[in-house]
């Protein structure tokens, strides 16, 4: 459980503490990891009093988004203080502009990568929050959104859409119905101008801020007594001294935050999923596996030798609350699950997917999830406050993070009328964070990775290397999908 001085207590009736959980997101934000980004590529000219427009009715039915981040510097404590109105700034860049980001951050790279790529790097190193904590910066504020959008213009008669939200205010869930949302809200105004004012009331009225998770958690669930509490501590600090780490390129330099592709087709994808399905596992276990034995290779471990490496699963806990929640609650819900796993090469990854899917099962069966949150949620503060903690002060805290449950999105009608290409989500990492994590979509029956990493501590030529070895083990397996594998009751 968080700490009394954590709880989500609320300050006024717009007002609340943030958790203990969100406080890690807080605190992890200022270091460079948490910073969502939804970037889409569109074929339509934005009307921005229309994209307005339906960031507003977002705001209003989702008040989170309209709240502000408030800092105080006395109690070192952070709150969610929302608005009774909607509000946003559109920041819009012409051709010219784009231009300049992209040349004076890339250079020549530019050509190595589609625009939409690159923005959304760009944006993912766009830390506004860190003003918060820098009196001397220019844009000091210890007030800040959690919501910020952005239009570049990019050559063909195109633009890229992008929205950035802080982690403590939107997970997984939160940007996947958030983007899906706001591609119908645009639609919408699309097709007509201005709805019936009593809508707008309506509209205007949903509620406040949710609680936290760790108020919304069954009673019980977390219950663990002080030896427990200190044996789990004890555990995950001597272990996590013995994980082993892809090889560091640069340790010293300051980060920032890159990604990779990872993009295996339709058929594939299929038999991949069919592997899963007949193994009992869903495919978290085998993006989990793969990343294992392609690092495992990587470091041309002599045969047998064993080496340690930490797979971190986050997982959804929004139906499992009290009350439970839905996909429309709006916020940070996920819990994380570290797991350790002996590699010492040679395994194959229908075994290891298996192997490392159960670890995890069992935790969530024991309710881990739940009662270890707050142990991870303080070693992870304890880290960022430490960095020296961990390897070469890397703030790596594990090889790779997965997620518990695969997004699933079909092309539609309603992304054709927006004029939406193509687009890109995930959330930075180059603060404490581990060195690659897995954002996994399934578009149009192909499986759609971005694999997000910190630069230059991976190099990007490293990182393509890492996942070029991912998707050849994962179609490799899907290939050959032997029944005499699967054990059967």
């Amino acid at each position: 459980m968080s700490t009394p001085a954590l709880n989500s207590t609320m300050l006024h009736p717009n007002s609340r503490v943030v958790g203990g959980t969100e406080n890690s997101w807080c605190r992890a934000v200022l270091g460079g990891t948490g910073i969502a980004v939804l970037a889409f590529l569109i074929s339509k000219n934005p009307d921005l009093s229309r994209l307005r427009s339906a960031l507003h009715k977002l705001q209003n039915s989702h008040p989170i988004l309209r709240s502000r981040l408030h800092y105080n510097p006395a109690s070192n404590t952070f709150s969610f203080v929302t608005s009774p109105s909607p509000f946003i700034q559109i920041n819009s860049f012409n051709h010219s502009a784009t231009s300049n980001i992209l040349e004076n951050l890339y250079g020549q790279e530019t050509q190595n990568g589609t625009l939409l790529h690159l923005i959304l790097e760009h944006e993912l190193n766009q830390n506004s929050w860190l003003a918060s904590h820098n009196p001397n910066s220019p844009s000091f504020s210890t007030k800040n959104d959690v919501l910020l959008a952005s239009v570049y213009a990019v050559p063909g008669e195109k633009w890229v859409g992008v929205l950035r939200l802080h982690a403590a205010a939107c997970d997984r869930t939160t940007a996947v119905s958030l983007l899906r949302e706001l591609l119908t809200l645009i639609g919408r105004e699309e097709e007509e101008t201005t709805p019936p004012r009593e809508e707008k009331e309506t509209m205007m009225n949903k509620g406040e801020v949710s609680l936290a998770i760790e108020d919304l958690i069954p009673k019980g669930k977390t219950k663990k007594n002080v030896l427990a509490r200190g044996i789990d501590m004890l555990g995950y600090s001597v272990n996590s001294f013995r994980l082993t780490n892809l090889k560091f390129k640069d340790a010293k330099s300051s980060r920032s935050t890159q990604v990779v592709k990872l993009l295996i087709n339709p058929d594939d994808t299929e038999r991949i999923l069919t592997g899963c399905k007949a193994r009992g596992i869903k495919l978290c276990g085998a993006l989990g596996a793969a990343g294992l034995i392609a690092a495992h290779n990587s470091k041309c471990c002599s045969d047998h030798q064993k080496k340690k490496y930490g797979v971190v699963t986050l997982t959804d806990c929004r139906s499992i609350l009290q009350p439970p929640l839905s996909n429309l609650n709006f916020g940070f819900y996920h819990s994380a699950v570290l797991n350790t796993h002996a590699i010492k090469g040679g395994e194959k990854l229908w075994d290891l997917a298996k192997k490392t899917y159960t670890s995890f099962a069992n935790y969530k069966k024991c309710n881990k999830h739940l009662s270890d949150m707050a142990d991870l949620n303080f070693l992870m503060c304890r880290a960022m406050a430490n960095p020296g903690l961990t390897s070469s002060a890397s703030l790596r805290t594990s090889l790779i993070s997965v997620f518990e449950d695969t997004v699933i999105d079909e092309s539609n009608d309603q992304q054709k009328l927006v004029g939406v290409e193509d687009y890109m989500g995930c959330a930075s990492g180059h603060g404490i964070a581990p060195s690659i994590a897995i954002f996994d979509t399934i578009r149009d029956g192909w499986l759609d990775c971005i694999c997000v990493y910190p630069s230059p501590l991976h190099s990007r030529e490293q990182m393509k290397e890492l996942v070029d070895a991912m998707k050849c083990i994962l179609v490799d397996a899907g290939n050959n999908n032997g029944t005499d594998e699967i054990i059967k009751p």
